[in-house]
């Protein structure tokens, strides 16, 4: 392994205690003795890579953030497969997954929010909307989800809407441990959110 290797690694390592930290007993709780010791590195080596305890924190937003931005990102790729506006189960069953995969990273958000005032994430909510709107113009050609939607209704409002309902109805099933909170199984929530997203409520 080479010394370039060897730092990478070190550094992966140090990230990995860091999320696993902050995501469970936040951000002051957690040390960086505390990060040093899980990632089993000297104190000397996590401050070789980080000049403090925020940066580290600030890292892992940024990761978080810039895995949501790609392209690769599944919601990303279940988009371009046409599931908005007509599949939205199929969207909402990934967001659970999303969820689940990614609590760690979706749990520094809540931290972000009641330790830092919401100081770090602003900026990755603030650009959601734009991120949306992309899409749909990318994709207009062969994705006409401009022209599925009512006159009154933004495109862009609709899609996000769509995905801020199921993220947050998984995260309070699976970050804070509430199953059943619709009184409805998760499959059965998913399938009655998406009726209401598509038909409205009322006859």
């Amino acid at each position: 392994m080479t010394q370039e290797e060897r730092s990478e690694r070190s550094q992966a390592l140090i990230l990995d205690a860091a999320l696993a930290l902050f995501s469970r007993q936040g951000y002051r709780a957690t040390s960086i003795r505390d990060i040093a010791a899980k990632a089993d590195v000297s104190t000397g080596a996590v401050y070789h890579h980080f000049k403090d305890k925020e940066e580290l924190f600030k890292t892992l937003i940024a990761q978080f953030r810039a895995e949501v931005e790609s392209p690769e990102f599944p919601l990303y790729r279940a988009l371009e497969q046409g599931t908005f506006p007509d599949r939205l189960e199929e969207l909402g069953r990934l967001c659970r997954e999303i969820v689940a995969n990614k609590r760690a990273y979706i749990a520094l958000i809540y931290v972000d929010v009641v330790e830092f005032d919401g100081l770090h994430i602003r900026e990755f909510y603030k650009g959601m909307a734009a991120l949306c709107a992309r899409f749909v113009t990318e994709h207009q050609r062969q994705l006409p989800i401009v022209d599925r939607m009512k006159p009154e209704v933004p495109a862009t409002a609709a899609m996000l809407m769509t995905f801020r309902i199921f993220m947050d109805y998984s995260v309070v099933e699976l970050l804070f441990g509430v199953p059943n909170h619709y009184g409805l199984d998760s499959d059965d929530a998913i399938r009655v959110i998406s009726c209401i997203l598509k038909q409205g409520m009322v006859n």
